[in-house]
């Protein structure tokens, strides 16, 4: 994740080890010295620190591991996100709202959605959008909305349609927030529906009408969150029997597919 510099999260080594394989647990904790962490004396306290930006760690008796590693995708917890902002640079700009979906075996169990307070919003991002300026001066501040957010979110998988984007500007929102660094696992829907749904075109707009999904309302935050969760529930009905966990389906979504631990490997540790 270097690519979202310069909110670089100093965790991403050891997460890219986690999602290769269970860790040792005093190598783990060496690696998670030298990669900028242990902010605290009490090693259960930084361990409760990178769970609260979302890394699903879970441990036995001698490893640490993801539990999308042994999760299979079909029980998984998964957020569906969209936001809107008023402007395309982290750096620069700032979200004006969140639309998110908590979606867990096959079934919508929670939604969250929030405007948020900003003083300008361009003319174009309102033609877009349908948001003005009177639609946010009353909303909570980005502190407020990104504290509930993190807590909405929790370890859920983070899904959007061309995540980066989505996964970028957060991860920037959350840092300025003093909220640390967003470190979930990540998947993206434009990507599972180029490997599962033959279609001229990806974009959200036309995979909403391709598909027939017909959610009514196009560029804002909520709705294009379900439509994603609907290009997500049409994609899964086109996977490759192999793709079992979490982890696989994640990998399917990328250029390459490696091999992760089967659950019986994981069963044994």
């Amino acid at each position: 994740m270097s690519k979202f510099y310069p909110f670089r999260n100093p965790y991403e080594s050891l997460i890219d080890l986690l999602i290769q394989s269970p860790q040792n647990k005093k190598k783990f904790m060496n690696k998670l010295a030298s990669c900028g962490g242990l902010l605290y004396e009490d090693e259960k306290e930084e361990l409760e620190l990178i769970r609260l930006m979302g890394v699903p760690l879970v441990e036995n008796e001698d490893y640490f591991l993801l539990s999308t590693l042994q999760t299979p995708f079909k029980n998984q917890r998964f957020c569906f996100v969209d936001i809107e902002s008023n402007g395309g640079d982290p750096t620069k700009h700032q979200v004006i709202e969140i639309g998110a979906i908590l979606y867990e075996s096959g079934k919508i169990i929670d939604h969250f959605e929030s405007f948020v307070f900003c003083q300008y919003i361009p003319e174009s991002i309102t033609e877009i959008t349908g948001i003005h300026l009177d639609d946010v001066v009353d909303a909570p501040n980005l502190s407020t909305v990104m504290q509930s957010f993190r807590k909405f979110l929790g370890d859920a998988v983070f899904v959007a349609h061309n995540v980066s984007f989505d996964y970028r500007f957060l991860n920037a929102m959350f840092y300025q927030s003093s909220l640390g660094w967003l470190c979930n696992r990540y998947l993206c829907t434009i990507n599972l529906a180029r490997k599962t749904i033959p279609s001229v075109r990806y974009s959200l707009s036309h995979l909403n009408e391709f598909l027939e999904i017909n959610t009514p309302v196009i560029h804002r935050a909520y709705a294009d969150a379900l439509t994603s969760l609907r290009i997500f529930e049409y994609a899964l009905k086109n996977i490759p029997e192999h793709i079992i966990t979490t982890e696989n389906l994640i990998a399917f979504t990328t250029m390459n597919d490696p091999v992760f631990p089967t659950l019986e490997i994981l069963q044994n540790l």
